[in-house]
C-alpha cells in the first residue's frame, strides 16, 4: 500500500466530514434564514434543497476520490474505477431523494455510474 494515498485519502476523509458539518452550521443555516432567496423552479424550499445536497455531494466525491486512492495504493484500478462507479451512484441518489426528482442531475450522475461500471471489467 503507498503510504503518500493512504496519507492523501485519509486527509480527504477528514475534509468531507469538517466541509460537511461546518457548511452546515455556519453556512447553509445561516444562509437559509434568509428572507430574499431565490424562488429556483417556484419554491424556496426546493432552492434549499439544492443547494443543502450540491453542498454535499462535495463531501460524497471527496470520500470517492479518498476510495479510489487506496484502490490504486494497493494496485487495483479496476477496484478504483467501480468506486467511481459507487461515488456517481450515491452522487445519483442523493439528488434524487433531496430533490424529488426534480433536479435532474441524478439522471446523468446514473449515466454516468452505470458507463464507469459497464467499463470496469476492461481495466
Amino acid at each position: 500500500m503507498n503510504a503518500w494515498l493512504v496519507t492523501a485519502a485519509a486527509g480527504l476523509g477528514a475534509v468531507g466530514v469538517a466541509h460537511s458539518y461546518l457548511g452546515e452550521r455556519y453556512l447553509l443555516i445561516r444562509l437559509f434564514r434568509r428572507t430574499d432567496l431565490p424562488r429556483v423552479l417556484g419554491s424556496e424550499q426546493f432552492t434549499k434543497r439544492t443547494l443543502r445536497f450540491a453542498w454535499h455531494l462535495t463531501t460524497v466525491a471527496w470520500w470517492g476520490a479518498a476510495a479510489m486512492m487506496l484502490a490504486v495504493g494497493a494496485g487495483s484500478p479496476r477496484l478504483a474505477v467501480q468506486l467511481l462507479s459507487a461515488t456517481f451512484l450515491v452522487s445519483a441518489l442523493v439528488a434524487l431523494g433531496a430533490s424529488r426528482g426534480r433536479h435532474l442531475s441524478w439522471l446523468v450522475f446514473l449515466g454516468i455510474a452505470v458507463a464507469a461500471w459497464l467499463g470496469a471489467p476492461t481495466i
